[in-house]
């Protein structure tokens, strides 16, 4: 059985991860906003076992609506496009750091304003075999 990851989710208005593993958030920490939002960021900040360094993990990050569903907005053309971010990650061994550390890996997503209707959201990140979330409310004007 894999050792388990260390994941925290943190929502901001803005944040940017930085090749030296450290994430900088502005704005850090909030539940409620309005509609449309303000640009906003998902921050992930992950601590990965030594055993599982140098492994592609999968992660897919999804805005859920208050109902469990995916949220979908227009897009350019027309079509309906999903609120989310895919990809993988993977740590590696730095050079000096001692056998067993914790590796760092940090993401921040930006995302663009949304116009979405009053209700608690969810964003969920399903990563290895481990899921967090962090909920917020778009509030009535």
């Amino acid at each position: 059985m894999a050792s388990p990851l260390d994941i925290k989710l943190i929502l901001c208005d803005a944040a940017v991860a930085d090749h030296s593993g450290k994430l900088h958030m502005l704005g850090a920490g909030w539940s409620v906003t309005s509609s449309p939002t303000a640009p906003q960021a998902v921050a992930l900040l992950i601590k990965i076992p030594w055993d599982r360094a140098n492994q592609r993990l999968r992660l897919e990050l999804k805005l859920l609506d208050p109902d469990g569903h995916q949220v979908t907005l227009p897009g350019m053309d027309g079509n309906q496009l999903a609120i989310g971010h895919a990809g993988e990650i993977e740590a590696g061994r730095p050079p000096g750091v001692a056998a067993g550390s914790m590796l760092d890996a940090v993401l921040a997503i930006s995302i663009p304003p949304m116009p979405l209707p009053p209700g608690r959201y969810e964003w969920r990140l399903d990563l290895a075999e481990h899921t967090v979330s962090e909920s917020f409310t778009v509030r009535r004007k």
